[in-house]
């Protein structure tokens, strides 16, 4: 007999905004938010999400909506979700969920999704010293396949992946990721040579009441406010997220999903760099009991500082060609950092946005498409002091034309008209933007 349709527990409607859904969705993560539905182990089930901004971003010849984007929403939950077993016997804290992906893509009739960078002033990205004006492009998928008008001449297969699986910390682990990260931001930028370097804002993400979402807890509710100003924000990932096999710290596991991506590059680096979209889930789950203590080494003093496992997916895209741009840990300034592989990165990258500029795309075209197209980015060295070394591979097949240098002049070759370009926003905020004195001019 035919496996059984999956059983939709989650379902978004794209008309309404996330405090409209009939199903509530959250933002935060807190031991006591409800659980909206409830599967067994074994089941087939389908959950549904909105995108990161919560419908927010149109498809339009605009980049207004990312630069006055309201980051407080960002990354509104499809969940939580309760897991028990066939006996019905909840997930028990020190449980292990095993989360399989059976399937998943976009919301049927809504095949396209966007790429930007935030303004400098409103979240920046990696290089947001180097970009600091908001930027987008929209995406349409063909099948497997997505292309965009802002950047022409590049198509390219999706791994298409949600970019939060995660299940409720408990009270303890709550107050532990609060504590460190408060601390992080209490003690200002001095101790971290990085944030000279990088530029990013804010050095932590704590947990604020506005645009906060906790599913069925509502405004009026008298607790409302206190878990407002414990629960976590979504955004970085911690002990329980971005995985397959997730560590349980709640009855139930209360499982939540959302941030769907078409297509992700290594490192994300425009912050808002993956290809967003309104997506779905297709998942069956298991209770490995006791597994956190079975398969997970604490790398912290408490039993609760454990980092999830996940599997490599069977599908991907199959490259065989790659071009690779090296960094190492010298900045733009030229001075030397020690085994810094994060500054090593970014010199990769940047390399690379300057290299695809003599290809006719601007560095605003190039710093999108490697937020998001499949590029695989490695940290190639970390014991030969002083230098880290990273790398970044470009698939060479995403162009219409060959990108690698060549020894004679050929039609396909650099500095090809590459119109439109990426929407782009001015930037009206006072922080110096950093050049690289050898690069190439900007556009």
């Amino acid at each position: 007999m035919a496996p059984s349709t999956p059983r939709v527990v989650v379902k978004v409607d794209l008309k309404k905004k996330p405090w409209e859904q009939d199903q509530a969705l959250h933002n935060r993560w807190h031991p006591e938010i409800p659980s909206v539905a409830q599967v067994k182990a074994g089941e087939f089930f389908r959950v549904e999400m909105i995108d990161c901004m919560g419908g927010t971003v149109k498809d339009n010849s605009s980049s207004a909506d990312i630069k006055n984007a309201d980051l407080s929403i960002s990354h509104c939950l499809s969940g939580p979700i309760k897991v028990v077993d066939e006996d019905g016997v909840a997930a028990k804290p020190g449980d292990l969920l095993a989360v399989e992906i059976c399937n998943l893509g976009p919301l049927p009739g809504d095949e396209w999704g966007f790429t930007a960078s935030f303004d400098r002033e409103n979240g920046g990205g990696f290089l947001t010293d180097h970009f600091p004006c908001a930027t987008k492009a929209i995406w349409y998928f063909e099948g497997i396949y997505a292309y965009s008008p802002q950047i022409p001449g590049v198509r390219f297969p999706g791994l298409t992946h949600p970019g939060i699986v995660g299940t409720a910390p408990s009270m303890e682990l709550l107050k532990i990721w609060n504590e460190r990260e408060r601390q992080l931001e209490e003690s200002g930028v001095e101790p971290f040579s990085l944030c000279e370097v990088v530029h990013q804002r804010p050095l932590a993400n704590l947990p604020l009441t506005k645009g906060c979402l906790l599913g069925k807890i509502e405004k009026e509710a008298p607790e409302w406010e206190r878990i407002a100003k414990e629960a976590a924000r979504t955004i970085p990932g911690r002990e329980t997220e971005e995985t397959i096999y997730l560590p349980v710290f709640v009855e139930g596991a209360n499982l939540s999903t959302g941030d769907m991506h078409f297509s992700q590059g290594d490192g994300e680096i425009s912050f808002c760099g993956a290809i967003e979209m309104n997506g779905f889930l297709e998942l069956k789950c298991e209770i490995i009991r006791n597994g956190m203590k079975e398969y997970l080494t604490p790398m912290g003093p408490t039993p609760l500082h454990v980092n999830p496992i996940f599997e490599i997916g069977p599908v991907e895209p199959r490259f065989s060609e790659w071009l690779v741009f090296e960094g190492i840990s010298v900045d733009e300034s030229g001075r030397q950092h020690y085994l810094d592989a994060t500054v090593a990165y970014k010199r990769a990258v940047l390399n690379a946005i300057d290299y695809l500029f003599k290809f006719g795309y601007s560095k605003e075209q190039a710093y999108l498409l490697l937020s998001c197209c499949p590029c695989e980015g490695r940290i190639s060295g970390i014991v030969d002091s002083p230098n880290a070394v990273a790398t970044l591979a470009i698939p060479i097949a995403i162009f219409d034309q060959d990108i690698r240098p060549k020894t004679r002049k050929v039609p396909a070759g650099p500095r090809i008209v590459r119109k439109p370009d990426v929407m782009k926003s001015t930037y009206d905020g006072k922080l110096e933007t950093t050049r690289n004195p050898s690069s190439s001019s900007y556009s």
